[in-house]
């Protein structure tokens, strides 16, 4: 087994990224409450820097970098949110980052890390293409992977996003995240089975991209090959730390379909008027095709991001 970040890591975290963060709102809709049949508290992470919950994971690993990494800057992979949140916290860190990002990734995205600092290298839109384009870059620059979910610091960062959850004084009944990679289910569901062992941690996931959902039934890591759903943020497969986690801190997966994801997409920009991007209607598609799992319950729901293109808006 691999460590988890405990509580205290989880605070001190907390603190250490204290002045690169937002603290973001918790939003209710009394319309959705209604069709849902519970009490929802939205997590709202797309309003955080960079717009994605991404920002905790990626100000934190830098943060931890000894001075002698720093010189050489740092790489990862990613389609999107972690690339824009690493190329963000190393240019304030005063460093270099080198972002490998599949050519298929939504060019406002592109642009986003563009804006950060970032230097972009494209490859093919499958992880082998990423991994190997990625150690390319590293060997040339020396510079320090920091992966973006399936590492100790980038989970720990995104852990925060719960604590200041729980820190509102809201007892959750269940918290809802989606999930890729994992680091923010793990994340979540570390630091709220630290306070609330009670509370249920449930996680949304595309049909089109499950392997989450079938590594859970299975009880053992099931890599995803082609996915495929409008939920971009979300086809990566899960890490190893994450999976370790999520055996151990998650109560259950719910997949839905990208039909489902769009119309709770939808639901949001009409009801509570903020942009959100399909990876972050997951969870809320997976309550409400749920229900009755969740009838009279306090339920918060972590928005992930709000990276979308408002061009090519699904509805």
């Amino acid at each position: 087994m691999l460590p988890f970040p405990t509580l205290e890591e989880i605070k001190s975290a907390h603190v250490r990224i204290q002045s690169f963060i937002h603290h973001t709102p918790i939003m209710k809709s009394a319309a959705i409450n209604e069709m849902a049949g519970c009490e929802i508290f939205f997590k709202c992470e797309n309003f955080q820097k960079v717009g994605a919950f991404k920002a905790r994971g990626a100000a934190n690993a830098v943060a931890k970098l000894s001075e002698a990494q720093k010189k050489n800057g740092v790489a990862t992979h990613s389609s999107g949110n972690h690339a824009a949140a690493l190329a963000r916290a190393a240019t304030v860190a005063g460093i270099k980052s080198y972002i490998v990002m599949p050519s298929s990734a939504p060019a406002i995205k592109k642009k986003a890390v563009k804006s950060y600092g970032g230097e972009i290298i494209e490859c093919e839109p499958n992880l082998k293409a990423r991994e190997t384009t990625l150690q390319d870059v590293v060997d040339r620059t020396g510079a320090t992977f920091i992966p973006p979910y399936d590492f100790f610091d980038v989970v720990e960062g995104q852990a925060t996003c719960a604590l200041e959850m729980w820190d509102s004084g809201i007892e959750f009944d269940t918290i809802m995240a989606p999930v890729g990679g994992g680091g923010l289910l793990g994340g979540t569901a570390l630091t709220s089975k630290y306070i609330s062992p009670r509370t249920k941690i449930i996680a949304g996931e595309p049909e089109g991209a499950d392997d989450a959902y079938r590594s859970f039934k299975a009880q053992q890591l099931i890599p995803m090959e082609k996915p495929n759903t409008i939920a971009d943020g979300l086809l990566t497969s899960l890490g190893l730390l994450n999976f370790q986690i999520i055996m151990e801190y998650v109560d259950d997966i719910l997949t839905v379909s990208d039909e489902e994801i769009i119309a709770a997409m939808r639901l949001i920009y009409e009801r509570m008027k903020i942009v959100i991007e399909p990876s972050c209607a997951v969870p809320l598609a997976a309550l409400l095709k749920n229900k009755e799992q969740f009838q009279g319950q306090k339920v918060g729901i972590i928005l992930s991001g709000g990276n979308v293109d408002l061009g090519k808006l699904p509805f």
